[in-house]
């Protein structure tokens, strides 16, 4: 537990004019795309997502988590998570077409990447060792709240990598006692079900490339490899800080 908080202390000491950087573009990018919702917009946010899962998986893990004996599996999956938004990107799947049915859920969402900082502060952290705005949960309920204002085509890919995070979340809150992903572990769980709602209304199953089969296997084999990597590393974690 010491290893883990001190590399978050490191990582907002060393990164936080970039991290400021990051969390300015997302606010402005959002705002633009809430209310132009043109198509240069809805790229920009698709090259602006891929960027930030990058940083994630080299700036925060590779770099500054390099001290964690799970680092290299974490960058992994948000490689993954980060060719995923590329192929996105260059593809155009997610369309970005606005949902009303889920905004107050949504706008909730995209407003507690801003509430993770302030929660540590109030349970008696100090800077630089307290969650940030540009951290792996606060970035994936960043995400799911903006595919949730924007459900009608979504990758549901992506969509499941981000709610298999949240799993992977709710593990830190007892084992490193970060009781602020519950918050991620807690929405989850009612946007996951969102989602498959909204997909298998528009009946979206029909269009998915690759086939949903494929989609299916590859991703119960890599939630199995992670799973079994994780509960492994952090065993291993725990008897080295211990």
């Amino acid at each position: 537990m010491n290893t883990f908080w001190k590399t978050i202390g490191l990582y907002n000491s060393a990164t936080w004019i970039c991290q400021l950087i990051i969390v300015v573009t997302g606010l402005i990018l959002t705002i633009l795309l809430i209310r132009k919702d043109s198509p240069k917009v809805k790229l920009s946010m698709k090259i602006y997502l891929t960027t930030v899962y990058l940083w994630i998986s080299v700036v925060y893990y590779l770099i500054y988590c390099a001290e964690r004996s799970y680092n290299t599996l974490m960058a992994l999956f948000w490689g993954v998570m980060t060719i995923a938004w590329l192929w996105d990107t260059i593809t155009g799947y997610t369309t970005f077409e606005y949902n009303k049915r889920y905004k107050t859920f949504a706008y909730i969402l995209l407003l507690l990447p801003f509430i993770y900082p302030l929660f540590s502060l109030l349970r008696g952290l100090n800077y630089p060792e307290i969650t940030s705005p540009v951290m792996p949960c606060s970035v994936v309920t960043f995400t799911i709240g903006l595919l949730l204002l924007y459900s009608r085509k979504v990758n549901i890919f992506i969509v499941l990598l981000l709610c298999h995070w949240s799993l992977i979340g709710l593990t830190k809150t007892y084992f490193f006692k970060i009781p602020e992903d519950f918050i991620l572990a807690s929405v989850s769980i009612p946007a996951l079900y969102l989602f498959f709602k909204e997909y298998f209304i528009r009946d979206l199953h029909k269009d998915t490339k690759p086939k949903a089969k494929y989609i299916n296997g590859l991703l119960i084999l890599m939630c199995i490899l992670i799973g079994v990597a994780l509960v492994s590393s952090l065993f291993f974690e725990l008897t080295y800080d211990a």
